[in-house]
């Protein structure tokens, strides 16, 4: 992280690189205008991690700046919100004269809400005992008079929950609120102001579609419950199980009543659908019944692998999120032999950095 890079004043500037080395360098597909999201100069990640530094009596966080090429001293952080930062000044204040709390702890973790939850981890070098414990239920009963807050301890091998380990999001979407359960350790998108943008545009993208949409990486049901709405019936896969716990909680607390998530790899899911491979995830669950000719997919840094893309393809429409332009434009030179680019967009979900995500709605030619 490069702290020296992190100018408000001249966020502008650099978000206008990004768009333009983003339409330069997918201009081999003629795709339209781009759209631009931009994200909030500061206070914009839901998420940080810091490392704690002890220095005698004294306690501080820092971060590591690349620049510099060492770590720095940071008792505020631009990117983070503001809640993160009203809570990294005072529990450095309770941390400090606390040596139950304070010994050998290396990096906290924070994860907090737009709609003002937080959750605190406490990481250490040690094992946690029940002095721990006290200390760390009187530190949240204190910090409770001012926050909406909840600690959890880890050391190796060891989650100490003084209460729960997630958060309840409440993200604005065209008008309307979505309800997310985000829990720690978990994907959840850090930058929540840009993430109600994609969930916008996304809507916009699908409106007035015709059939059932089907998604692959869904994680915690972010995009497809607020999808939901514009199909008749969403189809969504995910492997890992705290996500797909988690989107089974969202889709109860949002009360979407045409979401079916199965746990399952996108690439479980294409061999299931090539009839290569049978599941019993898939008992109960007749594919057939679906009537899908949209398709949404959100996949890792490392694209769709081959299989995937080649299932993607039958599709008519596809919406296809991308957290690394490299790899969605090697899935491209094969899409767009069947479909075009109708939409093009930027989120800029990372400011200050190399990092875009990027969206494409695809359509078959």
């Amino acid at each position: 992280m490069n702290l020296d890079a992190m100018v408000p004043e001249r966020y502008g500037e650099q978000l206008e690189q990004k768009r333009h080395l983003l339409q330069q360098s997918f201009a081999e597909f003629s795709p339209p205008l781009l759209e631009v999201f931009p994200s909030q100069p500061q206070h914009y990640r839901m998420r940080a991690e810091f490392r704690v530094w002890h220095d005698g009596d004294d306690l501080y966080f820092c971060v590591y700046d690349q620049q510099a090429k060492q770590p720095v001293r940071c008792d505020q952080f631009l990117p983070a919100s503001a809640l993160i930062n009203q809570m990294m000044l005072a529990l450095v204040d309770e941390l400090k004269p606390n040596s139950a709390l304070r010994h050998r702890l290396f990096q906290v973790d924070f994860l907090s809400t737009l709609s003002g939850d937080i959750l605190v981890s406490l990481l250490y070098h040690r094992q946690l005992d029940d002095v721990w414990q006290a200390e760390a239920a009187a530190l949240k009963q204190r910090l409770s008079s001012r926050f909406k807050v909840d600690l959890i301890g880890r050391a190796r091998k060891q989650k100490v929950l003084l209460d729960r380990d997630f958060v309840i999001e409440t993200l604005p979407v065209n008008n309307e609120q979505f309800h997310y359960k985000q829990v720690e350790n978990s994907f959840t998108q850090p930058n929540a102001g840009v993430a109600c943008k994609m969930l916008e545009w996304a809507q916009d993208c699908t409106r007035n579609s015709r059939g059932d949409l089907l998604e692959l990486y869904c994680g915690n049901g972010n995009f497809s419950i607020a999808l939901a709405q514009n199909f008749g019936k969403v189809l969504a896969t995910e492997l890992a199980k705290p996500s797909v716990e988690s989107a089974q909680y969202n889709i109860e607390a949002n009360q979407i009543a045409n979401l079916q998530i199965i746990r399952m790899s996108a690439e479980e899911f294409s061999a299931a659908m090539t009839r290569e491979r049978q599941f019993r995830r898939l008992e109960g669950i007749d594919l057939n019944s679906y009537d899908c000719n949209t398709i949404f997919v959100d996949p890792p840094r490392a694209g769709l692998d081959q299989q995937t893309v080649d299932m993607v393809q039958g599709y008519d429409n596809i919406l296809y999120i991308s957290c690394n332009p490299e790899t969605l434009k090697e899935n491209l030179t094969q899409l767009c032999r069947t479909h075009r680019i109708a939409r093009f967009a930027l989120f800029d979900q990372f400011p200050y950095t190399e990092h875009v995500e990027a969206g494409v709605l695809l359509q078959r030619k």
